[in-house]
């Protein structure tokens, strides 16, 4: 689809009628980081909320992607990803992820080589692991993986329902039903899931991560689908599963 034969006028972003769109692309094509908040302001606001001018805008956010230097292409790559999270998966009608498949595979390729590539932080190596799996239409982990930098997720227990933090650390995971930063608290130690058992999506992460030389995110990857036991009551359950669940009840 040619982003030149868009009416911009026919569609809505943000703030209302998209006519603008073309010219703040152009201008965030001139200057990525700089008009970056712009673009999501009016595209995707909160990274979790798309318009039909924010799909619309993926063809030419493509080939910025394309043209832009080696510094600015995250920039590009994070805004495309951010939208694309937000779009119905490819069993709904109509989804973008279909009707921009094109433009989205070259995002697609794009981030893939830029991870293999780049030497990165984790929390940037994580976001753009998150764009990467959203130009898939990989759900729930597009959104997801930012807590392997923040080193925490809170959860609730499936059976008694307390709200358990789960901490995974380079020096301790664990998980707690109080405030740890607080003072010592009760914590029942993760389990994580060992190598030769990851199978499908967190095996795919994991090695991933291991080969671009993000030792850090991989060891996080093997506690977030691990399980853990519930400091009140005992319970074990399955990390990942219940990050699940919670986004699952958010977006509900």
């Amino acid at each position: 689809m040619d982003e030149r034969m868009t009416d911009w006028s026919t569609l809505t972003d943000a703030c209302g009628s998209a006519d603008h769109v073309r010219g703040l692309l152009d201008r965030f094509a001139a200057d990525p980081s700089g008009v970056w908040s712009e673009v999501m302001d009016h595209l995707c606001p909160q990274l979790d909320t798309a318009f039909p001018a924010s799909y619309a805008a993926l063809p030419r956010l493509a080939e910025i992607a394309t043209a832009c230097s080696p510094d600015d292409l995250a920039w590009v790559l994070l805004a495309a990803g951010a939208i694309t999270s937000c779009s119905p998966g490819l069993s709904e009608p109509d989804s973008p992820l279909a009707i921009y498949s094109a433009p989205i595979g070259v995002l697609h390729h794009l981030t893939d080589h830029l991870l293999s590539q780049g030497a990165f932080e984790a929390e940037d190596y994580l976001n753009l692991l998150q764009a990467l799996l959203s130009f898939e239409g990989v759900e729930t982990w597009d959104r997801c993986l930012d807590g392997l930098a923040s080193g925490e997720y809170e959860v609730d227990c499936p059976y008694c329902g307390v709200n358990v933090f789960i901490v995974i650390g380079q020096d301790e995971s664990f998980a707690c039903s109080d405030d740890y930063a607080l003072g010592e608290v009760e914590k029942t130690p993760l389990q994580p899931t060992r190598t030769q058992l990851l199978e499908g999506l967190p095996w795919r992460l994991f090695t991933r991560a291991t080969a671009d030389g993000q030792r850090d995110v991989a060891h996080g990857i093997a506690y977030l689908f691990g399980r853990a036991a519930c400091p009140d009551c005992g319970t074990d359950f399955s990390v990942a599963e219940r990050v699940v669940a919670l986004r699952g009840a958010r977006l509900g």
